[in-house]
């Protein structure tokens, strides 16, 4: 914790799922820092993966953490992309330092069978709002929607 505040959650991730132009959140977190986040992320990428053509495993115990809804894939390319980076030792290196560094880590995975992309995402927060890369090389966070928005 830091010193003058409550509890601080520092991160967060969602994982979100395009088709047909629409997009729906699965789900999401907020959690105090970014292993953590990541740790979450990497569940989330190896459930949706792992519930390719079958039930999706049960959800977390830890951390009280809601796992994402499922996904159909029709194809094995994303539930294999989802794999690969979940278990990439330099892939969450790379997550962590963007994180570290104040900017969004984000993985798209497409299936191209039925134009589904799925988007799992992390960012860091602060005491005002969304932070993270607002620059024209890196795309916004969603923003926080409020009760009856």
């Amino acid at each position: 914790m830091r010193a003058g505040r409550a509890r601080v959650l520092d991160y967060v991730a969602a994982v979100t799922v395009t088709a047909g132009g629409r997009a729906l959140p699965l789900g999401g977190v907020a959690l105090p820092n970014r292993r953590l986040v990541l740790r979450w992320l990497r569940r989330q990428a190896l459930r949706l993966a792992d519930g390719h053509g079958r039930s999706l495993p049960p959800a977390a115990p830890w951390l009280g953490a809601r796992d994402v809804r499922p996904v159909a894939f029709h194809g094995c390319d994303a539930p294999e992309a989802l794999r690969a980076w979940a278990g990439d030792h330099g892939s969450q290196d790379h997550a962590l330092g963007a994180l570290e560094s104040g900017l969004p880590a984000l993985l798209t995975v497409v299936d191209p069978f039925v134009g589904l992309r799925v988007t799992l995402g992390a960012w860091p927060v602060d005491l005002w709002g969304w932070t993270a890369a607002a620059s024209a090389d890196h795309p916004s966070p969603p923003r926080p929607r409020t009760e009856g928005a």
